[in-house]
Order: structure tokens, then sequence, then C-alpha cells
């Protein structure tokens, strides 16, 4: 367990078809044929421990438990899984902790693919009462998750709040509809800059065989050099991308060079403009879920605007969110988090990520902060670029520090990703970082 990447690299990402989690919507007709294949759900235990598998309510399901089981249970809410039929199950990324410290775990399928963290909470939530009738009723029920995993998890426990005793969302997308509205910034300004007129939404063809090129083009500072040489309209986006992805911050150099050059499903250097390709709908939700409706664009910290700023925010293509897309509570569509938490929570985030970045973390804390209850989060900003890029150390030390947070009242130490100027700082996410990461800055 030298190092663990939760969700695979982001190659594995890309080919379970990141992109359309921002653009898949109810469409007419049935429901699709999801299915579970019940021998793929088979799994052997770690020694002293037993294995059971099956399919509940639809999803399928794995749970381990050891023999010297402490009567504790641990929840894994997986991530995305595009848009596929077939319906599977992660073991738990910390097993090889978990089982010989005493835990149990179970993690489920969910009854359905795509970006429906409704079903995911629900599903979740189903497996975690199931596990009384299978095993025994545990004594206490933590709830872990990442990405959509994390969204998941922090919905559940505004939801499901009597169920969990702590929850672990790390690299989640718990900005909730945040997230999405990150994925149009990017796109409608880089349309707007690299070639002086945007649209949405677009015809995915035409954006990514000639408009993507001619943003390029309109960016680099010479032919072929982006992202790495950019000229002054390049350099502004840029700019506006940090801001709008979490602020100034260490990594954010790197994370913009990966992410504008990794390989994409259309080619090299287009997963960002991916997530752009589609109409703004999402799952169960009617209409355009996505707004940049009263989004100020900028190049820096000043609130003032520029020429250039106020040029951009004048002519960049606005798009308003249909009323109905958005619910405020409940797990209709895409769920809200409102941050009136009840437990214990700690998150995990890579500085450099720009594909759910840290502005999440932000989002979450001002809403949890809003609702009075930041005595029960505490956040942590792990350097590197990868999306889910933690070390097995990172993750074990987070958990041991949750249990003993929700145990023993000892609330651990964190980030503050609330104060523009302690995120900026060099030494920013050196603390809880332990490890090698894909391109993450040295600590000074």
């Amino acid at each position: 367990m030298k190092r663990l990447a939760i969700l695979g690299t982001v190659f594995t990402l890309l080919m379970f078809g990141a992109a359309p989690a921002t653009v898949a919507g109810v469409g007419g007709g049935p429901p699709p044929d999801y299915f579970v294949d019940e021998a793929a759900l088979e799994f052997a235990a770690l020694p002293g421990a037993t294995a059971y598998w099956g399919v509940h309510s639809g999803a399928g399901y794995r749970i381990e438990v050891p023999d010297n089981w402490n009567g504790d249970l641990v929840m894994w809410a997986h991530g995305f899984r595009g848009t596929g039929l077939e319906l599977t199950v992660d073991n738990h990324p910390l097993r090889e902790f978990l089982i010989p410290s005493g835990y149990a775990w179970a993690a489920s399928s969910y009854s359905r693919n795509d970006y429906d963290v409704a079903v995911g909470v629900q599903d979740t939530h189903a497996l975690a009462k199931r596990f009384g009738g299978i095993v025994a009723n545990p004594d206490n029920v933590y709830i872990t998750g990442a990405s959509m995993g994390g969204h998941i998890t922090a919905v559940s426990i505004e939801q499901h709040a009597k169920t969990y005793e702590g929850a672990m969302a790390i690299c989640g997308a718990i900005g909730d509809y945040e997230l999405f509205d990150y994925f149009l910034d990017f796109n409608a300004a880089a349309q707007q800059l690299g070639t002086g007129a945007s649209t949405f939404p677009v015809d995915a063809p035409t954006y990514i065989g000639s408009t993507v090129p001619a943003i390029k083009a309109g960016l680099e500072a010479f032919p072929a050099a982006w992202p790495f040489a950019l000229n002054s309209d390049g350099e502004n986006l840029k700019s506006l991308t940090e801001l709008r992805s979490g602020g100034e911050r260490p990594n954010f150099d790197e994370g913009w060079l990966f992410w504008n050059s990794i390989p994409a499903t259309t080619g090299a250097g287009n997963f960002l403009f991916e997530l752009g390709l589609g109409d703004g709908s999402l799952p169960r939700a009617p209409g355009v879920g996505v707004d940049n409706s009263d989004t100020v664009y900028q190049f820096d910290t000043n609130p003032a605007l520029t020429p250039g700023e106020q040029a951009l925010n004048d002519d960049v293509v606005r798009v308003s969110a249909d009323p109905s897309a958005r619910h405020p509570n409940g797990l209709a569509q895409v769920p809200v988090i409102s941050g009136d938490i009840e437990v214990p929570v700690l998150t995990l985030h890579n500085l450099g990520d720009l594909f759910v970045p840290i502005h999440n973390e932000v989002v979450y804390g001002e809403r949890v902060a809003a609702a009075g209850k930041s005595d029960l989060l505490v956040q942590r900003a792990i350097r590197g670029v990868g999306h889910c890029d933690f070390t097995a150390n990172e993750l074990v030390t987070a958990f041991v520090d949750l249990v003993g947070w929700v145990e023993f009242g000892v609330k651990p130490a964190g980030d503050n990703f609330a104060d523009p100027v302690a995120v900026a700082d060099p030494n920013f996410g050196c603390a809880f970082t332990n490890g090698a990461h894909l391109l993450g800055t040295p600590c000074p």
C-alpha cells in the first residue's frame, strides 16, 4: 500500500467518461436497464476476516468484517462511473488498514450510474441498514467517499443525520452546482478570450474540431505553445481559472499545465474543454442546471474591474439555470448541500486538482460557517495536481483523527480554506501532505 489513488489515475477517469457528468439529462422513455454481474461481486477476504457480497434493492454490495470486529462500520461511497449499464463495486481503499484495526466496511454499487447523487445517498444508507441483518447492528457508522462519493457523503450526513457518527469526504464535489458552474466558467471565458465570441450550448464536434484549436491559437504566445507559453489573453484566462477554482495557491501552476495537456478522449490537452460539451442538464433535473448569470469574472483579486475584465463580463455568454433545475433541499435531482451538519466532518483535497478544484472546499466551508457549525468541520489541503491523489498515510491519519474526534471529542488540526492569504501562502498544504504526489510542489 505504497500509494492510493482512490479513483485510479485521471486516465481511468477519462476511460469512464468524466465529461458526461456535467451533461447528462433525464431524456425520455423508460429508465436504462442497469445490471449487476453477481459473479463479479465475489472477492477474497483479507486474512482474519469474512467477506459477504450480493444484491440489495437493485445495487450490488460488498461487506468485509474482521474476526476481531470492534463493532464499528465504515461505509464507502464511490465516485462517478460514467453512464454505462453495468453496476460495479469498489473495495474500500483503506481496507488494509480497517480490517487489521477491527473495523468492518461496506460499499454499494448504487442502483444506477451517471452523476446521480440522490441514488448514491439512498443506496449507501440502505446498505448501512442492511448490514445489521447480515452481520449485526454496528455501534458507530462512519461514511467515507471520494469525488462524487464526497458529494454523496456530505448529503448523507444531512439527510440521514442519525445514521452516521462521522464523515470523511475526500476530493469531494461538496460545492454541488458550483462545480458545474466552474466547468461553464472555464469554457465560456476561454471562448471569449481566445476567439472574441462565446456560445452555449456548443455543438460538440464543431467545438472540439474547430473552436478549441482556435481558442488555443488565440491564447498561446506562439504556435503550438498552449498551455505552456501564453499571450496576455492566455495569461488572463489562466489567472481567471485560478481565482474561479479556489484562489491563488501553491500547485496551481503545475495543475494548469497538467490539466491542459493530459490526454483526453478527443485529443491531448482537451480535458477541461470536454467538460463544456453538454447542454447543462443533469440527471433527473429538467432544464439547464448551470448558471453564470451573475458571475463576475476577474483576472486579479482587486474587486475594481479593469477595462479588460469589464469587456469580458460585458461580452461573455450568460447562462441562467432553469428555476426547476435546482432544488434547494431534499434528494430531488442533484442535491444541494446546506452545510447544516450534526456530526464531525473531515475533508481532504489536492491543491492542483482542476477537475474537482478546491473551490468546493471554500464553498462548503462557507456553508458550514453560515449554519453555525464550523466547530464540526476540519479541512486539509494536500500538495499535488491529481484528482483524489492521496497517500495511504494521509488517508489513515485523517481517518484515525476523525475517529478520535468522534469518540473522544478531540478536534484535529486542519487548514484554513476561508482565508485567501493563508491559501496563497507558499507553505499551504505542507502540514498534512505525507508522501510523494504527482507534480506536488515541494514545501519551502
